[in-house]
């Protein structure tokens, strides 16, 4: 299948933010005018980001702006994915989070019990405002046993000057510490975000097309359930990794703004 055909079957493009849209906030080449181009081709956008540090909201004003969010366009994270799963397989269960205060927040309005001293679930997030007591809290819950899930894998998290420690780095951190790695992790490429995905689209398959950089995370997540994947050389992924890489996308671009093109 060539991406002409792989671009003509979707119905929603998927797109990662960081590394895909933007790096650190400024817009890869000519975006403002890629994305409208998918709107006009009939189209729907998701951002779907595996950053759990910032919620819906924060990212929605973000995008406005810098002028690509539209009202049709939908906002979805790893959070929005993690909320969803504890209350679905955790109701009412105590849950501490290592995370910023806006996550506790976005959580505790999505009505997950947050517990700082008692928990029953340990949560692992991209805590931006992570402190040496959070890491010492964090790890003697885990001792504890509490079950433990973390938002997502991503090892880092790009940047300009140096891609920095990301959710992936502190899930080593507390196997090297505690001795335990999370029994979920929800994000990206794993199938809850993917069920989150569906159900708020309410599409699935090729009708999907997740776009984005990495390919432990957006490729995989692609493949792995079923979404037409398209690979872009503008953030953590180069032409070299891919063709060391046996993750395989359906597509390779140098940037997302080639694909209108094929529209």
């Amino acid at each position: 299948m060539d991406i002409k055909e792989i671009v003509s079957l979707a119905k929603i493009f998927l797109l990662d933010l960081d590394g895909t849209v933007y790096l650190e906030g400024e817009l890869i080449g000519d975006m403002k005018n890629t994305l409208r181009r998918i709107r006009e081709s009939g189209r729907e956008i998701v951002y779907l980001t595996n950053n759990s540090s910032k919620t819906k909201e924060d990212y929605a004003a973000r995008l406005e702006n810098i002028g690509i969010l539209e009202g049709e366009d939908k906002i979805y994270t790893s959070g929005d994915a993690t909320a969803a799963y504890l209350k679905k397989h955790f109701p009412g269960r105590r849950v501490y989070v290592m995370g910023t205060e806006k996550l506790k927040e976005s959580f505790a309005a999505a009505g997950v019990a947050l517990s700082e001293t008692d928990p029953e679930v340990t949560v692992l997030a991209y805590d931006t405002e992570s402190t040496y007591e959070k890491l010492c809290k964090t790890a003697l819950f885990l001792r504890r046993g509490t079950a433990y899930i973390a938002t997502h894998p991503d090892v880092n998290c790009p940047a300009k000057a140096c891609d920095v420690p990301d959710a992936g780095s502190f899930i080593r951190l507390f196997e090297a510490s505690v001795g335990r790695v999370p029994e979920v992790i929800v994000g990206k490429p794993f199938r809850y975000m993917a069920e989150g995905v569906s159900e708020l689209t309410g599409r699935a398959g090729r009708e999907l097309l997740m776009a984005g950089d990495r390919l432990y995370t957006d490729i995989r997540f692609g493949a792995e359930n079923g979404f037409s994947s398209l690979l872009v050389l503008s953030g953590e992924t180069t032409a070299e990794m891919y063709e060391k890489s046996e993750t395989r996308a359906d597509a390779v671009l140098a940037s997302l703004n080639d694909v209108v093109k094929y529209l």
